[in-house]
């Protein structure tokens, strides 16, 4: 194997200077996402323009032993996109073009490096909508939503990533180009491969093109922010609302999460009364009637003493102002280094399930302030440990760490998953057990060594 010095020399000589990178601030960009708990150490950062410099490079990297870590938005909370051990890093972000778009179909071909929120524009803009959205649409990428298989804020009627994608194109391990199902609706042709990578956190090859089904955009929203007292009022609450009307969004926070949103934001709290969780939901509003029905359903839930208060929106910008109570928790807690637990149960086990970590946490994570939040109309609940001020990032982890058994046996006895919507990554592979079987984790090695039989793409993550 050649020293690090002549492969950084042949990197350059394939790849200009503006197309690879070895200086220190490089490699702190690039080589980790929002996790923030590993030592970056990589070899340089490269910049790809097409699937002929992604070829070269996993030539290069299966004949020299070394590995390639693929890097998009960087905006992942399980350490999915992290160099930690000499790694070439592979950013797919000068891979950018929105390459074809097909008005008959409703499909938009672009590459792996457009922006998530251009790729709303572009379908807005064409009177269509891309629904998939979350907190980091401004900085994700449209290759590492399909990787990770991206969920956000309105799953409860869309569904995952998956569901909007009919296309992919991908260079694998091996350097074989791959084009997966061709946008097709129907395709009953044996395996579908297309699946098996998106979620696969850039494991199995480097997804280069994208082709995702749009759909016809919604009509006119109205948000819900509604005061609850008790976690088992949440989902009488969201079974009332669903039975009478179409939900695009069915979200969760507690006082705490708000707290930390309105102090940072300068915002205003939506009512008087404060409780211990909120439920924001988002209404479809086309349908004739639907006001009358969200009134109706509103006044119920005070009935059944299920909510305290709530307020509904009276316009755009209101509806706007209050989904930032939700979505600007994540950017509020930044500043605490905060431990993210991503786990989800069925939704009818939701309350029950919330009660029994509750629990859990008095327990485990006495004396540190936890902020819940998180999609729960579709089982998917956020859990946020905040790093105490005079803590080292090194014992916050650590810690969190030591307590994370102790919250994926409570998800594992729920039958739920260690990992709702942010991959598995270094952070949680060690307690993947708690959500797959050995024997789906020895067929999960068994299909990685099949399309990567040399281990160089982004080795060491999810087991």
């Amino acid at each position: 194997m050649l020293e690090q010095e002549s492969l950084l020399q042949l990197l350059k000589e394939k790849f200009n200077n503006t197309d690879c990178r070895s200086d220190a601030e490089s490699f702190e960009q690039y080589g980790q996402d929002w996790t923030r708990f590993y030592p970056v150490n990589t070899l340089a950062i490269t910049f790809p323009r097409d699937e002929t410099d992604l070829q070269w490079l996993v030539n290069f990297a299966r004949e020299h032993s070394i590995a390639l870590v693929p890097s998009g938005g960087r905006t992942g909370l399980s350490a999915g996109a992290v160099a930690t051990e000499g790694e070439i890093i592979v950013s797919l972000e000068r891979m950018n073009k929105i390459l074809e778009f097909n008005s008959d179909d409703s499909t938009v071909r672009c590459q792996a490096g457009v922006i998530t929120a251009v790729l709303q524009q572009f379908a807005e803009d064409n009177d269509l909508y891309y629904p998939v959205d979350f907190a980091s649409t401004g900085s994700s990428h449209i290759g590492g939503n399909a990787a990770t298989n991206a969920g956000g804020i309105r799953v409860i009627r869309y569904g995952m990533t998956r569901e909007q994608i009919v296309g992919l194109k991908v260079v694998t391990g091996t350097g074989e180009i791959l084009n997966l199902n061709n946008g097709l609706d129907k395709n009953a042709t044996g395996y579908d491969l297309r699946h098996l990578m998106i979620g696969s956190e850039g494991t199995l090859g480097f997804i280069t093109e994208v082709t995702v089904k749009l759909i016809q955009p919604p009509g006119p929203q109205a948000v819900v922010v509604l005061g609850v007292e008790d976690l088992d009022a949440l989902m009488p609450v969201l079974k009332s609302f669903r039975s009478k009307l179409t939900l695009s969004a069915f979200e969760f926070f507690s006082d705490q999460a708000m707290s930390k949103v309105i102090t940072h934001q300068n915002l205003q709290q939506p009512f008087e009364s404060r409780t211990p969780y909120y439920a924001l939901i988002e209404v479809d509003m086309e349908k004739q009637g639907s006001d009358k029905q969200l009134l109706n359903c509103f006044e119920y839930a005070f009935e059944q003493g299920w909510i305290v208060d709530g307020v509904l929106s009276s316009s755009d910008a209101q509806a706007e102002s209050l989904w930032k109570l939700r979505e600007g928790i994540s950017e509020s807690i930044s500043p605490w280094t905060p431990y993210k637990n991503d786990i989800s149960v069925r939704t009818s086990k939701v309350a029950k399930f919330l009660a029994a970590v509750e629990d859990k946490l008095e327990v485990a994570y006495q004396g540190f302030e936890t902020i819940w939040f998180g999609h729960i109309g579709d089982g998917n609940l956020h859990l946020n440990i905040l790093k105490p001020e005079l803590m080292s990032v090194d014992e916050f982890k650590a810690t969190c760490m030591s307590f994370s058994n102790i919250i994926y046996q409570t998800v594992a006895d729920f039958e739920g998953s260690i990992s709702a919507e942010h991959g598995v990554g270094l952070l949680k592979k060690e307690f993947l057990h708690f959500s797959r079987s050995e024997a789906e984790v020895n067929l999960q090695r068994s299909i990685k060594k099949t399309f990567d039989p040399d281990n160089i793409l982004n080795p060491g993550k999810i087991f």
